[in-house]
This record gives structure tokens, sequence and C-alpha cells, in this order.
């Protein structure tokens, strides 16, 4: 870190600097049962550890998980804190480089806080019995007259009290406590955990002195810009650089060959003609000014339209059978009062972090350091080990904060961009993606078009069939991976909480012309949109209320689908429908061109139920309430959770009402927001959110399982307002918006 130095609006140096001294934790695995190591020299700053005091009583966590506005480093350092029962005002989040001794640091999933909660807690339990060791030792008196509290421990006979950092000498000098010793805190006595915590980080967010991606700044570091080809996996027939090399401040012009890693065709880089300038703007002109001539490859003729007519005709046919049906559908059609038939289609999608890929790199001779906004610096590291045949110890990923996220900075192909070009330049670079590069070359989430049949009978649901088809993204690990993959239908898909007793489901062939990638909530996108849908065409087909049809399809007790902790509970899912339908007061009087609409779904172990009410006026739409309850397990930060849910209500929404990547001869379509909007502040609604008090359950996802649920919600009151049926995303192609 010490090639970075300090710039006018942000502090990079002052955001990474580092204390020494005090008590150090650390721990080297993923898992609950990983052990704790002593610190070896207190006195010297040891990468490989989790928990700092310093004799100042400042407790530092180092943070192993990126932040990209989840709020993972307050949830976190909060777990710690409440162990420790330190004060809130000495604790400071760092964060962690992209080494191997930190665990799997891979953010996604809306994993970190369902995994990392209890060794975070134990970390701040061993530390406590530490300095309490360490006081008892000082007063000459046994440990169970002492106690920890608010960052002092106190002698219990004497009401004495010693300070934390008063305490750091002697505790750093004792042994760690074996793991199996570490009593942990009991719910009731929570000081931070299920209460409601600003961000260790908001006072950099809201005054511009958080360091990002973008803002990184290293002595003669140069800038660069990459043109790639129209088309996916296309290349550089040929090109010419004279006018690019007029533009004040470009001073190279280098082809890009294209990179692809062992993992699959689809990572690594596309390749192309990079324009290296002393800043970003001249390597932007520079770019445009370039003239090439591409070789658009195989995917020249892919149109979406197309492909959508075909991924519709393959549906409407027999599929291949998925496991875990149940007896015979098409009995329970024959036998039917109604059969009901849909076919509903997400197109692709991309996800648009507010800020573009990018990443400064600087290549020397057997090292690589690179500063970056990714969510799996580890596999950056491995994927840049693999090209430049570096050993990966002597690769560095400093990780930044990222300016959004949601799956795209995964990826580490704008990572290998710039170390390439660092090591042709034989300079530090930064790369920096035009907003138009994002959206017409990134890791899409694939579209999706679904045919579902149901069967009623005096009321109830007989039937059930769901058919299919999506580009897995397995693709982009193995070639001719045309199916979905098992994880892909385990999102919504074959876990359907309904009990149906004909129950079947297929999945059709769609080939992957695109690189298909993570985008929030994944897969539960669309099957959150078909599944939701449906119910309330059944609903209303059997003139049945949806919310008591949803309740209808789930009466049995409990299932389990999960042979974990975490399996799926009906009655939870039962009791966030109610309590969203009582705050939403389901069923009232609404004003002449409004209706509500219901959707379900859990995802990420986690139980969403929403209701949107809309108004609907010269077919135009406008979402004015949003209700969701979230049944999460033990809610570790209440206010964080809060913001999760709101702010992915605003992603589904523009989803729904704006997503949509589309394809013509091969190419992307659209380039900036103003042809891939997003919902706009003047479009935002009322969001009112309620968390389930579930505190002794174990802690589940919370970033993603917002998203699913708002596009169904969504379509489902439009009906109710119009009785007009959405099947097809986004809402700009129905005329709504």
């Amino acid at each position: 870190m010490s090639n970075i130095q300090k710039i006018d609006r942000r502090n990079f140096v002052k955001l990474f600097g580092l204390a020494s001294g005090g008590i150090i934790l650390g721990c080297t695995s993923t898992t609950i049962e990983k052990k704790f190591k002593p610190t070896i020299n207190p006195d010297f700053f040891e990468p490989n550890l989790f928990v700092q005091i310093d004799i100042a009583g400042t407790i530092t966590l180092i943070a192993s998980r990126s932040e990209m506005g989840q709020g993972i480093r307050t949830s976190l350092a909060s777990a710690i804190a409440d162990e420790l029962e330190a004060d809130w005002q000495y604790v400071k989040v760092k964060q962690a480089t992209g080494h191997e001794k930190y665990g799997n640091q891979n953010t996604d999933g809306s994993r970190s806080v369902r995994t990392r909660l209890e060794p975070m807690r134990k970390m701040g339990a061993a530390a406590k019995m530490m300095l309490i060791s360490a006081a008892a030792t000082k007063w000459n008196i046994a440990e169970k007259d002492c106690k920890a509290e608010n960052h002092f421990i106190i002698n219990t006979l004497t009401n004495d009290k010693l300070f934390y950092g008063d305490l750091v000498a002697l505790a750093s000098q004792l042994e760690v406590p074996e793991e199996t010793t570490i009593q942990l805190k009991k719910v009731a006595d929570f000081k931070y955990i299920g209460k409601t915590l600003k961000s260790v980080d908001l006072k950099d967010f809201t005054t511009g002195t958080a360091t990002y991606g973008i803002d990184v700044r290293i002595p003669n570091m140069q800038f660069a810009a990459v043109a790639r080809c129209p088309v996916a996996f296309g290349s550089v027939k040929s090109f010419k650089k004279n006018k690019a090399e007029k533009v004040a401040g470009v001073s190279q012009i280098i082809a890009l060959e294209r990179r692809t890693p062992p993992t699959g065709k689809f990572f690594g880089m596309f390749g192309g003609v990079a324009v290296v300038a002393n800043n970003t703007w001249a390597a932007f002109q520079g770019k445009l000014a370039l003239d090439i001539e591409w070789n658009y490859g195989d995917n020249a003729a892919f149109n979406t339209e197309e492909f959508k007519q075909t991924l519709t005709e393959r549906v409407h046919k027999r599929g291949k059978l998925v496991p875990g049906g149940n007896g015979n559908v098409h009995t329970a059609f024959k036998h039917a009062d109604q059969v009901v038939e849909a076919t509903y289609h997400v197109p692709f999608l991309v996800h648009a972090p507010m800020e573009v890929p990018n990443a400064t790199a600087w290549f020397q001779k057997d090292k690589i350091e690179v500063w970056a906004p990714v969510q799996d610096p580890q596999t950056a590291r491995s994927e840049l080990a693999h090209f430049f045949e570096i050993p990966i110890e002597n690769i560095t990923i400093n990780v930044t904060f990222l300016g959004g996220g949601f799956g795209r900075k995964s990826k580490s192909d704008f990572v290998v961009e710039a170390v390439t070009i660092s090591k042709k330049i034989n300079a530090p670079v930064q790369v920096v993606w035009t907003r138009e590069d994002d959206i017409q070359h990134s890791f899409y989430h694939a579209t999706s078009t679904q045919y579902l049949k149901g069967s009623l009978l005096n009321g109830k649901v007989t039937g059930w069939l769901q058919r299919v088809g999506f580009p897995s993204i397995v693709s982009s690990f193995k070639p001719l991976s045309d199916y979905a993959s098992g994880f892909e239908l385990g999102q919504g898909f074959t876990k359907n909480p309904y009990q149906i007793p004909n129950f079947r489901l297929e999945n059709v062939k769609a080939e992957a012309n695109l690189r298909i990638g993570w985008l929030r909530s994944v897969v539960h996108i669309h099957s959150g949109f078909g599944n939701n849908s449906f119910v309330d065409e059944l609903a209303f087909a059997g003139n049945i209320d949806p919310v008591q049809m949803h309740l209808d399809l789930l009466s049995k007790e409990t299932i389990s689908l999960e042979k974990t902790a975490l399996q799926y509970r009906t009655n939870r899912m039962v009791a966030v429908l109610k309590q969203t339908a009582k705050m939403a007061n389901w069923g009232k009087k609404l004003p002449k061109n409004h209706g509500m609409g219901v959707a379900i779904h859990y995802s990420f172990y986690s139980y969403v139920a929403t209701i949107v009410e809309v108004s609907v006026i010269d077919k135009k739409v406008k979402i004015e309430n949003v209700f969701t309850t979230i049944d999460c397990g033990l809610a570790l930060n209440k206010d964080n959770i809060k913001n999760q849910l709101e702010g992915a209500a605003i992603f589904g929404m523009s989803l729904a009402m704006y997503g949509k990547i589309s394809t013509e001869n091969g190419a992307v379509k659209q380039h900036n927001f103003f042809d891939y909007q997003m919902a706009r502040m003047q479009d935002s609604p009322n969001i009112h959110i309620h968390i389930m008090d579930k505190m002794h359950e174990p802690p589940t996802g919370v970033g993603e399982p917002g998203v699913p649920v708002m596009a169904p919600a969504i379509c489902n009151a439009i009906f109710k307002a119009t009785g007009q049926r959405v099947r097809s995303l986004p809402l700009t192609d129905a005329g709504f918006v």
C-alpha cells in the first residue's frame, strides 16, 4: 500500500493506514469450526488477523467481505463489539486484501452474515476472556469476580475498573482460549445485535471521502480505455490509429489479445484495442477516434427477439423432466373444473452499478499489485497468477469500496485488462469502462421463458405443470451447457413450497450467445415472476382472493426441502404473508384506478412477502406503496436490513419497469441510462418494511430476497387496477411506462 499517494478529495492513505500494537486474533478458515491463533508479535501488524485492540483501546476489525453498499462492514463489526462488550465509539473497520489467509472472500449469495456471524462473535468473546484474565491477574482475584462492561473490566468485589487499552500489554501475553471454552452471549443480553446501528462508513460516504476503485491514484500512473468488439467473442481484424494518436494526451495504442482461463471461455477478458493517455478523458476520446475492422464471429446473427420466439416454441412442447414432481398432472387437467395456461417472459438484464468496472494495476517484474472494486479478490488473484505466470503470493489485490456490484464485480475481466496493459507499457495504469462498455459487454442475467398450466377443482389447485428455458450460468464455465443446472433450478423452481397433489416440472434447451452471469437474486427473479403471476391467475379464475389462494397452497403446516438447520418452514411464510396483508390493510376499498398485488418468495433461506399498490392513469403506472415483510432469522442490524429491502424494492422496480437488454445482429442495442433506465426519485413509492422477530433462529440472507417479489406484485396490482395481465417484462414494452 506504500505506493498510494494522498489526493485532494480522497485520502487513501488514511483509509488504509494501519495502527500497530495490542491484542490480535485471527482465524484462517470460513467454517464455524475454525481455530483461533495466538498473536506471535502483538507490536507488529500481521495481515492474518481479524481483530486488533491497541493501547488506546481502539478495536479494529479486518473486513473480509467487500463493501458494496450492503453494510457488511458495520454488521460484522457489531457482532464482535457485542461479544467484546465494546464501546461502539472505539470500533473501526479496515478492509482485508484478497489473500487466502482470510478465507473465502467471494461476496455474493447474501451469505456473509449467515456464514460469518458466529466466527466473528467468537472473535469478540475470546478477546473479552483474555481481557478479563489480564484484569484478574492484575487484581490477584479470580476471573469469576470480573465482568466486562462498555470497554472496561469491572472488579465485582470492589467496583474498581480497568480500561481495555490499559490491559492490552498484559492480555497480549496470554494464551488464546480454546474455542470449546468460549461462551457466547444469550439473545436477551445483546447490546448491538438486533438493534439499529449507523454505518461505520457513513461519514466517509456522505462527505465524499470514501475511496472507490475509480478514485485510486498512484505515482506516475497512466489511464486507459479499451475498444471491444460489438459482438460477444468477436475479435480485431485490423485497426488504424493515426487519428487517435493525434488526440492530446494519448501516448500509446496497443492491441490486446483475448485471454481465456481454464475455468471457461466466457471469463478472462475479451481483448480489443487499448488507448493509453495521461488522463481518462483523453483515453476515451482516443478510443472514439480509432478506426477498427472487426471479425464478428459466430454470434453475429444472434437476435434476442428471435431467441424469445424460439424459447416460446420450446416451452410449449414437452421438455426434459426435472425430478421432484408427484402425481399425474394430465389426469388432473382432464378432470378439472377449469384449466389455466400462461407463458411468461423475462428479458436479458444487466447490473449497471453506478460505479462502472475499473481497476488500477502495476506490473513490476515478478509482482502484481491491483486496486479495484471487486467482489471476489481471490479469484482475481488466481486468474492473474494463471495468465501472467506469477506466483500467487506475489499478487496483491487491494479491495476498495464498490459503487454497487450486484454480481457484476465478481468477474475479473476488467482487472485482467488493467494488468495486461500495465505489463505492456511498463507503468501503473487505471482502466475505466464507460457506461456503454458496461452495458454492452457485461455478464448478463439470463433471459427466460416459462409455460405454466394449472387446474382447479372445487376451488382447489389440483395440477401444476411448469416448463422453463433459460441460458445457464454454467455455460460460462463449461461448453455445451444448454440446460439449466440443478443449483439454478433450485432457486424457486424445484423448491416450490405449494402443496399440490399433481406437480410436474420440465426444462427446455437454451443456448448461451452472450456471457451469462449472476445478478442480484439470480434465477429467483424469473422463478418469482412465474410462480406468483400464475397463482394470481389461478386465483382470478377460481374467484378466490389472491392472499387466500397463497394461504391455501401453503396450508400444510411444515415442509422440509433442505437437509440442514435451514429448512423451509411453511408456517414462517404464512406468518410473513399475514403480517404483510395486515400492514397493507389488504382488502380495503381503494381509489378508482388503484389496485393491489401480492407476491411471496423464499430465497437465500429468507421468507419475504410483498404487497404493492399501484395507480394506473391513462395506462401509465405509478407505484404508490410497497409493503414488505421479511423473516431473516436473527436480525443482526435492523437498520441495515431495512435499507436492503428498500434498495431491493427500487432495484426490482427498475427491472420490472425498464430492464431489458436486446441484441440485433449480435450487438447489444442499449447504450446508457437513456435507453437502459433505472427507477428515479420521482418513481419512488412509500416503502413500508416489517422485520419478523426471530432472534433465536439462524441469520439468513437480506441483500437479495426483496427483489424477486417486486415484478409479480406490480404486475398483479396492474391486473387488479386495469384487468390487463402483463406476462412479458418490462412494463415499457406493455405500454405502462
